[in-house]
């Protein structure tokens, strides 16, 4: 963030510098503390300044806050979660601080009828404060604070909108004289803004109250236990405690060790299937050896029917289909094994024709295609001399002019 002089800034551009901070911080998780704490004296400039001009009072409700101060409204509730975010030796002084600034927050909107009748009914002494209750109040806030979300959204995004229409109406037609102030006619809307904004700081200012509500609790306790028991009495406690937890651990860990073998791969989707419906152990050993399934009652599956009756009975229930006589496993080994034997063939085969005895039994004969060629040679010579001798059209009568 840039430096800026708080002592000579107007409330609206200080406020305006602590928003920005305030939504850095909120929307980082880890910030520069220097900008935090920044952050905090401009908020706490802003409150003083407040004060000081009285823009708020007691006595006005919230339909009397004109729209340009409903923003300041915000101010403590800013500067408790910002506290919050100090870090600090005294973790327990940040957290009063904090809470303070935010119950300041929650009591002014209350004040100016801002908090849900449910939210004051539980924070009330004799109120409910069974875990049905703060459960049934968590739901309500979260609904709430989703639906504010929701709003804020739409309402950017019709803003927008209009912007951009507005923008463009400027740039097709000039605006004339008077017609500036109707354009910009958009306090309900952006009192509607600021009035759901406040609403969700509310349901943000219970959360973060609860929150450190409880982590002082433990930092109580824990600063009691301290000064009770003393500092090396305290982390000797500790380290026995996480030196039996880690003592616990290895043996579980070693009890553990033999069912944590990794076992032998099952290559076998039948037996795969019959570990996992719980028929077979992985630790058995299989051996692609699967009967096919057996229809028919009990009575008579694993035993051969010997009367026509029982072969009948075990013929009820079985399927329409042919059943299959080996399973996927056992045909893909078959297969492999014809595969192996159809390879060793072939090269058994190929040492045979690169053999010496081989070549040397297929020995060199009379060559028969040389004696084809001369008995073709010679049927084409005795054609061509029979078409010498009986040229084309030679026994023909009709052709001569004299005949």
């Amino acid at each position: 963030m840039g430096e800026f002089n708080m002592e000579d800034m107007p409330l609206p551009a200080l406020f305006e510098q602590a928003q920005k901070i305030h939504l850095t911080a909120t929307e980082s998780g880890d910030v520069d503390q220097e900008v935090v704490r920044k952050g905090c004296k401009a908020l706490e400039k802003c409150d003083e300044m407040i004060s000081k001009l009285g823009l708020f009072s007691t006595n006005e409700t919230k339909e009397d806050i004109s729209t340009t101060n409903l923003k300041y409204l915000l101010v403590p509730y800013y500067l408790g979660e910002l506290t919050e975010k100090v870090a600090q030796d005294d973790r327990i002084q940040i957290l009063k601080a904090s809470q303070a600034k935010l119950k300041e927050f929650i009591s002014f909107c209350e004040a100016m009828e801002l908090v849900p009748e449910e939210e004051l009914q539980t924070s009330a002494p004799d109120g409910p404060n069974s875990l049905v209750d703060r459960r049934a109040l968590k739901i309500a806030r979260f609904k709430r604070q989703r639906a504010a979300e929701s709003k804020l959204l739409e309402i950017k995004e019709r803003k927008e909108r209009r912007g951009r229409s507005t923008k463009a109406a400027a740039l097709s037609t000039p605006i004339e004289a008077g017609e500036e102030d109707v354009l910009d006619d958009d306090g309900e809307e952006e009192r509607e803004a600021w009035f759901t904004t406040i609403s969700l700081a509310v349901c943000k200012a219970f959360d973060l109250l609860e929150m450190l509500k409880k982590e002082e609790e433990m930092l109580q306790a824990f600063k009691e236990r301290q000064s009770q028991d003393g500092n090396k009495e305290f982390y000797q406690d500790v380290l026995d405690d996480r030196a039996k937890r880690a003592e616990a651990w290895h043996r579980d860990a070693a009890a553990r060790v033999q069912y944590t073998r990794p076992s032998e791969p099952i290559t076998c989707a039948t037996f795969a299937q019959d570990v996992l419906e719980g028929r077979a152990s992985v630790s058995q050993m299989h051996e692609h050896k699967h009967q096919p399934l057996i229809f028919g009652p009990a009575s008579l599956v694993g035993g051969n029917p010997t009367s026509e009756r029982e072969r009948m009975a075990a013929q009820v229930f079985q399927p329409s289909h042919r059943l299959p006589t080996m399973s996927i496993e056992e045909a893909g080994l078959k297969e492999m094994e014809i595969m192996n034997t159809w390879q060793e063939r072939n090269v058994k085969l190929m040492e045979e024709a690169n053999s010496a005895w081989y070549k040397e039994s297929r020995k060199p004969g009379p060559p028969e295609e040389d004696e084809d060629d001369d008995a073709a040679q010679d049927k084409a010579r005795a054609w061509d001399d029979w078409k010498d001798d009986n040229p084309r059209g030679a026994g023909n009568k009709k052709l001569t002019p004299c005949g």
